[in-house]
């Protein structure tokens, strides 16, 4: 499960989609989840197959915080195990459970832990402004036909600006590429913030990178905060999903979503057909493409990757009597701090 994205915290979902009456199916890393609320509206995460019969649970529906199979009407707890078998009143439910992954709600979007495990290392976290009161977080998701590595690396990208996006969030970079871009890169233990010089003048704006795949834009507008976060949901080898965020503390209610969404979708459609028609659609190894001094972010990304997650990916246990034993992680564990070049 999770090939090559094993044991990380992800987005994977916005929090509004997930009702409490009805399951949501979302596949990450070619691993399909089902996502739920428990009985106190916590959210849940499952492997999207009965273990019964191997049928996807999130055709069913949500009966009192539990999940009813939809074909033979199994109920499965938000942790996983089972709590009611139709015609046996007999059956040992303690021998039967699913697969069930750390889920949290955090600052608009669902969040999942990717491996089967009890207690993950560590906890998810978002930029502080976003859990700030009086902050409108809104947002969407669009898909993408690449891999996700080559979104995230778009998404840490500063010199395409002016010819992508010249006329959105590039326009104060248009005609200026004689000058010269200096990028500086500030460790943080989630990952790092950006931001750059042209020709030893500041511009206005930073990009946070949070490991292992997240972007957050500071968009300057004096007395007012406007982020723009992206998050690269790899859906499989070929496909992405990009949940689209707008986090702002100005022109708070709901009826200007649509403005900002459109905005946001503007920018991102800018993108979207460059992005897609690259080849390999996944990374390659740093020396397999030619690169230069602002390819900095882009590089220390890819060499993260590549150390850390591609290879990974996390499974259950067999025990020699052949039964399923306790959920393992497979591959490195993320390191705790941030992470340098070299």
């Amino acid at each position: 499960m999770f090939e090559d994205f094993a044991n990380v915290w992800t987005p994977v979902a916005l929090a509004a989609d997930l009702r409490a009456d009805r399951p949501l199916a979302v596949r990450v890393a070619g691993t399909p989840l089902v996502l739920l609320r428990d009985r106190e509206g916590k959210p849940s995460a499952l492997l999207d197959r009965c273990p019964h019969r191997g049928v996807a649970l999130s055709l069913g529906r949500v009966k009192d915080g539990c999940l009813e199979c939809p074909f033979h009407g199994w109920q499965i707890e938000a942790s996983g195990q089972v709590c009611h078998v139709p015609w046996n009143p007999d059956a040992k439910l303690s021998t039967l459970r699913g697969v069930a992954f750390p889920a949290r709600e955090l600052a608009g979007q669902i969040w999942v832990y990717t491996a089967p495990v009890d207690r993950p290392a560590t906890e998810p976290e978002a930029h502080e402004a976003l859990l700030s009161p009086g902050v409108r977080i809104s947002g969407f998701q669009i898909e993408w036909a690449t891999h996700w590595t080559r979104a995230m690396e778009n998404m840490l990208d500063w010199p395409h600006l002016p010819f992508v996006h010249r006329r959105t969030i590039g326009k104060s970079m248009a005609g200026r590429s004689n000058a010269r871009m200096d990028i500086a890169w500030e460790e943080r233990p989630w990952g790092a913030r950006t931001h750059v010089r042209i020709d030893g003048k500041p511009e206005a704006g930073s990009l946070d990178f949070r490991w292992p795949n997240q972007m957050n834009l500071h968009i300057p507008i004096p007395n007012k905060r406007l982020m723009m976060l992206v998050a690269c949901v790899p859906i499989d080898g070929q496909r992405t999903r990009m949940l689209m965020t707008m986090a702002r503390d100005f022109l708070t209610s709901p009826l200007f979503d649509f403005f900002f969404h459109r905005m946001n979708a503007r920018i991102a459609g800018e993108d979207r057909a460059i992005v897609e028609s690259s080849f390999p659609v996944e990374i390659p190894p740093a020396g397999e493409e030619r690169s230069v001094r602002t390819d900095a972010p882009t590089l220390i990304f890819r060499k993260r990757y590549f150390a850390e997650l591609k290879g990974t990916s996390s499974g259950m246990e067999e025990e020699p009597s052949g039964r399923r034993a306790l959920p393992m992680a497979r591959g490195p564990l993320p390191e705790a701090g941030g992470f340098t070049a070299g």
